[in-house]
């Protein structure tokens, strides 16, 4: 994954949130409430962070789940309302995303520690 995709994740994500934000919270423009603004930066740490860079796939296809519980429900809550929502917003980057996911799929088997459930041992 270059640099490019990374932060296209990170902008993906941030206007997921905002408009989730400004739905459900009434804020507007570039501000959003705290628990949101949290919830942002949280992501974009996990991004970063992902330990399968640079290869990282789009979360929905990792092999790692690595939210806290509390922050994964919060952010299944803000896919949810706002993922039907993004290809009218943000149709370029919601397109580039689909095609992120169904490049990463092919990628899934470069993780096999993973899909050993963490095993240090090949699957027999």
């Amino acid at each position: 994954m270059d640099d490019s995709r990374v932060i296209r994740e990170r902008k993906t994500v941030e206007e997921m949130i905002k408009l989730y934000c400004h739905k459900h919270h009434g804020t507007s423009g570039r501000e959003l409430c705290q628990s949101c603004n949290d919830l942002l930066f949280y992501a974009y740490k996990k991004i970063e962070t992902c330990r399968f860079l640079p290869d990282k796939p789009t979360c929905r296809n990792c092999t790692v789940h690595c939210y806290a519980k509390s922050k994964k429900e919060a952010i299944r809550d803000v896919m949810r309302f706002s993922g039907p929502k993004m290809m009218f917003r943000f149709p370029g980057l919601t397109t580039l995303h689909f095609i992120d996911g169904w490049k990463d799929k092919k990628r899934i088997e470069k993780f096999p520690v993973e899909k050993n459930h963490g095993n240090s041992k090949p699957a027999l």
